[in-house]
């Protein structure tokens, strides 16, 4: 079973269920650019850095300016990977799993403070955006991953009641996108070596999704739904 991290002790190698919600509920991606920023920076964040990523910073002396170091951007590649998402307007699924324990905090606080920056000057707010510090639940056990996936890639149904066109990874997972930041390998690896008697008889990952006859909610309990 998923063991709950409220003191935010990280294990190295662990994996992790990360979600929050916008503060009392309120929506916290208001159009499509909302949705695009924040990938955008999950890709920033989870993408190799090349060369042109590395700039030169520059400051001035005296009214002259002058190039200093060369300076990398905050990037997290290497160090965490990010399975499956999904953003929701009024709350985010992510499943993380990282190679050193510490860098998930580094990478939520960096990703949600610089999400929240842009979200308050573009729509003219001050504040918290989110609702305290984001959950993270460790995921220990395999059947539970998989139905998280399951959970996340359903969720938005309830608003859309379309999976594909969504602000989550499902595309990916259906082969219909291929996003380099993103490891779909470790989950759909359990469908074609079918190494769980669960799992024998489903032949794809979309009949898992769409057509498994088990709520994966009763399976996953209260950790993922109880605070959104």
């Amino acid at each position: 079973m998923p063991a709950r991290n409220s003191r935010k002790i990280y294990s190295d190698g662990g994996t992790y269920h990360v979600y929050n919600r916008g503060v009392e509920k309120r929506i916290i991606f208001e159009d499509e650019q909302d949705y695009k920023v924040m990938l955008n920076y999950l890709k920033e964040y989870l993408s190799p850095i090349s060369k042109n990523d590395i700039v030169k910073t520059t400051f001035l002396i005296r009214n002259s300016s002058y190039v200093g170091f060369k300076r990398k951007p905050k990037n997290y590649n290497n160090q965490l990977e990010l399975l499956a998402y999904c953003l929701m307007p009024n709350h985010f699924h992510l499943i993380l799993r990282v190679d050193k324990g510490g860098v998930l905090k580094k990478f939520m606080q960096s990703l949600l403070t610089r999400y929240s920056m842009y979200f308050n000057k573009k729509h003219n707010r001050v504040g918290s955006l989110f609702q305290g510090r984001y959950k993270a639940v460790l995921v220990n056990e395999e059947i539970y991953l998989l139905h998280l996936s399951r959970y996340i890639h359903l969720n938005p149904y309830e608003y859309t009641k379309d999976l594909v066109e969504s602000y989550s990874s499902y595309d990916d997972y259906l082969g219909v996108r291929d996003t380099k930041w993103l490891n779909k390998k470790i989950i759909l690896a359990y469908f074609n070596n079918k190494v769980l008697p669960d799992f024998k008889k489903i032949n794809s990952y979309k009949k898992f999704v769409e057509n498994y006859k088990k709520d994966s909610s009763t399976i996953l309990g209260r950790l993922v739904i109880e605070e959104l």
